[in-house]
Parts: structure tokens; C-alpha cells; sequence
């Protein structure tokens, strides 16, 4: 009966289209940061693709099938995030969950399963509080953000000066000095707003401001702030910095704007321990013909020390080793190598994607494609490909990704790749990262609210079914995905 209703659900699957549904509570937002004056510039035409995928519709079909009727990946998941949780680097959770890892994978049957040293920097929280001193007691929601130097043990005490954006930070100059500055920048999209907090407080720093708040890089709030890294300038002061909750950012902006008479009081026992010792997850499936050239899935180990890295990144890695797993279980074994790599120390250092490229830069020639899932386990719809990537690989891709069509995930979308492989991206390899509908990543990321409850189990079954079809299937295609020498850019 279970083999009837496999194959039944496989016919559904690879037969019909797949119809995206969209949310009448939550609209989809509008594209980020897109200039409007001009229109855009018409693509380059792609060349016609020189892979074909006639001979593995059958095998698509197969895993598909098998990962919507396995609960592995999400059992896994369920293991490493309530019985282990988050897990920072340095900490020994992280440590814990790659003793783990490693003895899943050999059980697994996997090939070449181990830890490679990366010393990574261990960067504690310890305790922190914020709370508003005057014109009322008032405690404020907040998270350090990582990276940061502590305050005093009796804290810092000062006067909070708000501000919208850098141009008006650089309009009060040295008015900052002494002051605490707040940031309270409405999330516009990631990338246009994570500078306030990466680069805010030595930005402030360098008008003598004592320390920075940054309102958190999130479009959605419940009094729940947003941790992340922080990137020091050298050459200015260091001072403490936190994340602090959308509410207390716009408390702290009406009453700036007000004028009312503020005292802050922030205290953060933040501090580096000497670096530690961790380690790169890897295990292989064998290439059965070219063992040697690699396609490599991935995702990040690490977390932040809040909430229990569900989404950021333990549904990234599990998908990337299910994938692995999955086809080891099926008896398909591609010609070429397939690598799973769970690297360590994405968040506050990227240390094991460097280590990686450090420890493979002779082999990277061989390195035939990598994909980072990193963005959150949600509905996936295809492959984010990195802009740089030659045009015949977008076009063999996108044939590639008709395998996908039953399931809705056969987008190729026009910029990809990750943190993780950005290092051996610039090296030239070619690099995509596992596409989904993200619209409430952001809600939760860095959050204390980042927990299993909000992973929806068939979401990552077909994450593992997206990714899995795209590695067996460049792995395993007779031709370059790059093409014939001399084709695409």
C-alpha cells in the first residue's frame, strides 16, 4: 500500500503544475531598493542550454517522492534544536552538535565523514540590561550585538541622541560626543539596512559618542530585539553596542523628538575569550566516475545564543546532509562527487568558509558548482544564481530546474550565492544559494523567537527534495555544466 501511494503521489508530483498561494493576511512586498528613474537594462540573451535532462525525469521523480514521505530531516532537526539548541562558536553546544553530526553521518553510511580544525573566536554575552533611568524608570527590550566590548561593571550612563540615518548623525557631529546614539532606521530590506548595525557604532564612535543603540533589522516586532554582528573600525574608538527592540527605538524617537530630558543606562558584560577550537562538518557521496570534481551543498552550524537556530542555519544544514543522505539511501550514486559541508562560524567571523577555501585551493579547479542554503527553511523555488555565474551555467540550470516544476521550485533567480561560499566563489567557482519565499525570514532572524515551532515540516521535506534533485542531477549529467569550453561568458 505505502509503495501504491509513493507512486501515486509521484505521478501527482512530476504531472501537475504547481500553484503558488499566496497569503491574503501578508501581501508580498514590494521589491527593495530598486530605482525607479530608469527602466531596466534588457538582459543578455542566454544561449541555448547544453544539458539534457530527458534521462533523469524518472530519478526526480524517485527522490522527490522519497523525501515528501521521510520525516528524517525533520526528526534531525527536532534532535538538534531542543536537545542541543543554539549554538555560537566557541560555546560547547556548537561543539556538541559536531560530535554529533559526525557520528549521525558515519552512521549514515556516508563517505570520507570528518571534522577539520578552524579555530574560531569566542566572543561571550554575558549578562545585559538596558533600562531608561529618567524621565521614568523603564526597563527596554535589547540584545548585545556580537562582537561588541562590554560596558563597565557599573554600566554606562548618558544621554540618548536619536537618529534616522547617517546623514544626520554627521549633521550633529560633535554634538554626539558623550551621548549614547540611538539608530532608529525603518527596515527597508536587509542589505540597505544591516549597515547600522555592522558599521553604526564606530560610525558614532567617531564623534565621541560613549555607546550605540541600533533598532533591530527587522520589519515586524513584539518587543523582540535582533542580535547580529558588528564590524569595528580600527581606527576608531571601540565602544559597546546593542540591538534594541522596534517599540523602544520609536519610544525613544517621540520623546527625542519631544524634547524631553533622557538618561539611559546600559551594562554589558561582553567580552572575547581566547579563540577556540571547532570544526568544518564534512561527508561525501562518492562520484562513481569523476570522483574527483565536486559538487558541493552546504549550509552554517553556528548560530547566535538565542533561540535555538532553527531557521538560522539548522534547517540549512539539515536540508544539505538529508539531501546527501537521502540518495545515499536510494542507491544513487552520480558520477561525480557530492560534499556536504557544515561550516563553522558563519556568524561572528566566517572562519570555516575561509578555512575551507584555504584547505581545498589546489582542488577548486574541480569544484564544479556549490549551493548555500542559508536564508531560512521555507517553501523553496529553485536556485538563487550568483550574477557573476558564466551564462551557460544559467541556462543549463534552468533546464535543470524543469525537474523541479511539480513542486514549484524551478526558478533560476538572477543573484545568488552565501557567506560561506563566497570564499571559494572568488575563486571561481560557481556558486547558487537554495531559493525560498522568505517573506517572514526577517520577523525571526537573530531573534530569541528562532525555535522549531516556527519550522513547517513539508517545507523542509521539499527543501531536501530541491536540493537533492539539483546536486544528483549536476553531479551526475555527462556534460559541463559550464558547457563546452568556450561557451557562455
Amino acid at each position: 500500500m505505502r509503495q501504491l501511494q509513493l507512486l501515486a503521489l509521484i505521478s501527482t508530483l512530476i504531472c501537475l503544475p504547481f500553484v503558488k498561494a499566496q497569503d491574503p493576511a501578508r501581501p508580498s512586498p514590494p521589491p527593495q531598493n530598486v530605482p525607479q528613474a530608469s527602466p531596466s537594462p534588457t538582459p543578455t540573451p542566454l544561449p541555448p542550454p547544453t544539458v539534457s535532462i530527458d534521462n533523469y525525469r524518472a530519478t526526480a521523480g524517485r527522490i522527490i517522492g522519497a523525501a515528501l514521505v521521510s520525516d528524517r530531516a525533520y526528526e534531525r532537526l527536532a534532535y538538534l534544536t531542543d536537545h542541543i539548541g543554539h549554538r555560537l562558536s566557541g560555546s560547547k553546544s556548537l561543539e556538541r552538535a559536531i560530535e554529533w553530526a559526525l557520528a549521525e553521518m558515519k552512521r549514515d553510511g556516508l563517505d570520507n565523514v570528518r571534522g577539520e580544525k578552524v579555530m574560531v573566536p569566542h566572543w561571550v554575552r554575558g549578562e545585559e540590561s538596558l533600562e531608561m533611568t529618567a524621565p521614568r524608570p523603564m526597563k527596554l527590550s535589547m540584545l548585545g550585538l556580537g562582537n561588541s566590548v562590554g560596558t563597565p561593571a557599573e554600566g554606562i550612563t548618558a544621554e540618548p541622541v536619536v537618529v534616522r540615518n547617517f546623514a544626520e548623525l554627521d549633521a550633529l557631529g560633535e554634538k554626539v560626543r558623550g551621548k549614547i546614539v540611538v539608530y532608529n532606521v525603518p527596515f527597508t530590506g536587509y542589505g540597505a539596512t544591516v549597515q547600522y548595525r555592522g558599521s553604526g557604532p564606530s560610525r558614532a564612535a567617531r564623534y565621541g559618542a560613549v555607546a550605540a543603540l541600533v533598532r533591530s533589522v527587522t520589519p515586524v516586532s513584539l518587543q523582540s530585539p535582533h542580535t547580529g554582528g558588528l564590524n569595528y573600525d580600527q581606527r576608531q574608538p571601540k565602544i559597546p553596542a546593542a540591538a534594541i527592540s522596534i517599540e523602544a527605538a520609536e519610544l525613544l524617537q517621540r520623546m527625542h523628538d519631544r524634547g524631553d530630558r533622557m538618561t539611559l543606562r546600559l551594562k554589558m558584560e561582553a567580552k572575547f575569550l581566547p579563540d577556540a577550537e571547532s570544526a568544518n562538518v564534512i561527508a561525501e557521496l562518492r562520484g562513481s566516475e569523476k570522483p574527483d570534481e565536486i559538487v558541493l551543498v552546504s549550509g552554517h552550524f553556528d548560530s547566535w545564543d538565542v533561540g535555538q537556530g532553527a531557521h538560522d542555519d539548522g534547517g540549512g544544514c539539515i536540508i544539505a546532509w538529508e539531501a546527501v543522505r537521502l540518495l545515499k539511501e536510494l542507491g544513487l550514486r552520480p558520477r561525480r562527487t557530492i560534499r556536504v559541508v557544515l561550516y563553522t562560524n558563519e556568524e561572528n567571523g566566517l572562519r570555516g568558509g575561509n578555512a575551507y577555501r584555504d584547505a581545498y585551493r589546489a582542488e577548486l579547479s574541480k569544484h564544479i558548482f556549490a549551493i548555500e542554503s542559508d536564508s531560512g527553511t521555507y517553501r523553496p523555488e529553485g536556485l538563487g544564481l550568483a550574477a557573476t555565474a558564466p551564462l551557460q551555467v544559467r541556462s543549463n540550470l534552468r533546464e535543470i530546474a524543469k525537474l523541479l516544476s511539480g513542486i514549484g521550485a524551478d526558478g533560476i533567480a538572477p543573484s545568488g550565492g552565501g557567506a560561506d561560499i563566497g570564499p571559494i566563489m572568488r575563486e571561481g567557482v560557481p556558486g547558487a544559494s537554495l531559493d525560498v519565499e522568505g517573506s517572514r525570514y526577517f520577523d525571526i532572524h537573530h531573534t530569541a523567537s528562532d525555535t522549531l515551532d516556527k519550522i513547517d515540516p513539508r517545507d523542509l521535506q521539499l527543501c531536501v527534495a530541491t536540493m537533492a534533485v539539483f546536486a544528483y542531477t549536476i553531479a551526475d549529467i555527462p556534460e559541463p555544466l559550464k558547457g563546452p569550453e568556450g561557451t557562455g561568458r
